[in-house]
């Protein structure tokens, strides 16, 4: 049984399906992967990245947050296993926000050939990246309204520049999902878009709802998940719906992830992206 923010999941076929995994054969055909993202609102991409470097990446987090008490004792920072008390919110923000986001270790990742260079080759352009990058790691155990990401689309958020930014989203380390992966509502980008443009419908800076299988049933559509692997990457559009469910892992594992964006540097970039992410950015 899978929850967000505390709401069930219909696990019905009609509510609840798998992401489609680009096929190998077209991983190099930009023109194909082109028609899949506006046919999908997402590119699915297995083993985009070694795990190794993501896995690294994933110790060094829980490395650096240890006197934060948010792992468990006794355990290898690697694993990313969970205290059940609380750990101190202060210091973990301040690690959070002081060291790993504007950090050497994050850049290297986020600008990582394997990343930076694939949006080069999709764009076929010169690109950026966006400053403000967000990493988040969602404990186990944790439920209610505003622990999981509610459901949105990327857009309502960057309203100061083009339309056409990608994001990337990383789960750093597997991410089963009982871990509280992302899970992206089919077909949403078409209506996003359609109300947007056809009804003048620009919905404000806000998630759309916490209530996830309420928003299934009035799309008529299904929440589409995956068994992420270490390396595994999910690229969407700026208009595709798509909210996380809670972590509920049997192991005790923390769900750590990021999720950057990239677009054309030709194209209008947000001012307000373009600062380290933080918790009083007002965005």
């Amino acid at each position: 049984m899978l929850t967000s923010n505390g709401y069930t999941l219909d696990s019905s076929e009609k509510r609840l399906g798998w992401l489609e995994p680009v096929p190998d054969a077209d991983r190099t055909k930009r023109d194909v992967l082109w028609e899949r993202l506006r046919r999908d609102g997402y590119l699915y991409l297995p083993q985009q990245l070694q795990a190794d470097l993501v896995n690294g990446f994933r110790e060094y987090y829980f490395s650096t947050m240890a006197e934060t008490g948010i792992i468990a004792p006794g355990t290898h920072p690697a694993d990313g296993i969970g205290r059940a008390a609380c750990a101190d919110r202060e210091k973990v923000h301040g690690v959070l926000f002081g060291d790993i986001v504007p950090g050497v270790r994050y850049e290297e990742l986020t600008t990582h050939p394997d990343v930076k260079g694939w949006f080069q080759w999709f764009l076929g352009d010169d690109v950026h990246l966006h400053k403000r990058k967000i990493i988040r790691h969602l404990m186990p155990g944790e439920t209610g309204i505003g622990t999981a990401t509610q459901a949105h689309y990327d857009l309502v958020y960057l309203r100061e520049g083009s339309e056409r930014v990608l994001s990337m989203w990383i789960p750093l380390g597997d991410c089963p999902p009982e871990m509280g992966g992302l899970t992206y509502l089919e077909g949403s980008h078409h209506w996003a878009l359609a109300d947007e443009r056809e009804r003048g419908n620009r919905r404000p800076a806000a998630s759309i709802t916490a209530d996830l299988p309420g928003l299934a049933e009035k799309h008529d559509s299904r929440w589409l998940l995956a068994d992420f692997a270490a390396g595994d990457v999910v690229v969407h559009s700026s208009y595709v719906v798509h909210a996380s469910t809670d972590n509920v892992d049997a192991l005790g594992r923390i769900r750590l992830s990021t999720d950057i964006r990239y677009q054309r540097a030709s194209e209008p970039i947000d001012w307000r992206w373009q600062e380290h992410w933080h918790e009083d950015d007002g965005l």
